[in-house]
């Protein structure tokens, strides 16, 4: 393919639509494992039309850099940045910022992109006229732990009703998992806030429609997406998740709903139900009983079917984890955090 910043027009025989030429950004830190097969996946999408990959890498302690550097020098359609601070919204804007075509694709350098994942995003967009589209985190797992994570991942139990989670019929939506995104919508927004270090995207996509633009869902598109690796990864996962999740509540009035503040709630419900208990009131262990058995136990074998004895056996842990993690994570949630360092003086 040769690189053009213009649009180009699919391969003779089929339907002479032109295509609009696309980047597609990619924050990295410490992807020494999964950057090249990330890469590839990107490099070799099915779509007609221009493409680039920006690379902003951040100061990794593995050869991440060095990587970068040998796939740009192989591909001119490769461009590596700097993001000196590693954070992942810094990242985003750096690259989109480095990029020059007016379609954006969002991608993590430990996602796997299927070979139609560009094509079914453009027509997407192109049918529905969404600022911003995307699809299903496929959660897959390899090991007992990680297959348990996935399917607590992608069950309602696990983390409620988000399409991106647990699939479902094409529509408009809050968020979406990663995202492609119109410059045009990025630039009315003026790109990811950069003092969100967690839950950018929800919060980029808020603004998003406030200003008029619509985000838009598709099960087309999946992201296959490998879970945390054992338990204590997991729970500081949940608990960062949390607490940001909370930062944009803060910040956005009106936006929290049951399926965000139900963690807290049972945490607050079985610390109190187990004090009461503890102090002679016996029906308060019903509390913290409850979840034990109807969550925890009853949920596991509802949403269990399938897997493996020794995933199943981990199912009511790694639910415990998230849920409680998570709740722990928004009820501690500092009041400064997400706001911007006071100057020094």
């Amino acid at each position: 393919m040769n690189p053009s910043p213009h649009a180009q027009s699919a391969e003779p025989g089929a339907d002479h639509r032109t295509w609009p030429a696309v980047s597609v950004v990619m924050p990295v830190l410490n992807e020494e494992r999964h950057l090249a097969d990330a890469v590839e996946a990107i490099l070799d999408q099915d779509y007609p039309g221009e493409l680039e990959l920006v690379l902003a890498v951040g100061p990794s302690r593995d050869r991440t850099q060095e990587i970068a550097e040998k796939l740009a020098a192989g591909d001119p359609r490769v461009i590596v940045v700097a993001n000196p601070t590693g954070r992942t919204p810094q990242g985003l804007n750096i690259a989109i910022k480095a990029s020059q075509y007016s379609i954006v694709v969002r991608v993590d350098g430990h996602s796997l992109l299927p070979a139609d994942y560009v094509r079914a995003a453009v027509e997407t967009m192109e049918e529905t006229g969404a600022d911003n589209v995307g699809g299903v985190m496929a959660a897959e797992g390899v090991t007992p732990f990680e297959k348990a994570v996935a399917r607590a991942m992608t069950s309602k139990i696990g983390v409620g009703a988000a399409r991106f989670h647990t699939g479902g019929e094409a529509g408009e939506v809050e968020t979406v998992y990663l995202g492609t995104f119109r410059r045009s919508a990025l630039d009315r927004v003026g790109g990811y806030d950069e003092t969100f270090v967690r839950a950018q995207d929800w919060e980029m996509n808020h603004r998003i429609r406030q200003t008029g633009g619509l985000v838009w869902f598709t099960p087309r598109m999946r992201v296959t997406y490998r879970p945390r690796p054992d338990l204590r990864s997991l729970a500081r996962q949940y608990f960062h998740t949390g607490r940001w999740r909370r930062v944009v509540g803060r910040e956005h009035q009106g936006t929290l709903n049951l399926r965000y503040l139900a963690p807290p709630l049972a945490v607050v419900a079985m610390a109190a139900g187990a004090v009461a208990g503890a102090l002679g009131f016996w029906p308060g262990w019903l509390l913290p009983g409850g979840y034990v058995a109807v969550i925890m136990v009853g949920g596991s074998l509802a949403t269990g079917r399938g897997l493996p004895l020794p995933a199943l056996m981990r199912l009511p842990m790694v639910y415990a984890t998230m849920h409680v993690s998570w709740g722990i994570g928004f009820l501690t949630s500092p009041p400064g955090l997400g706001q911007p360092a006071p100057p020094r003086r």
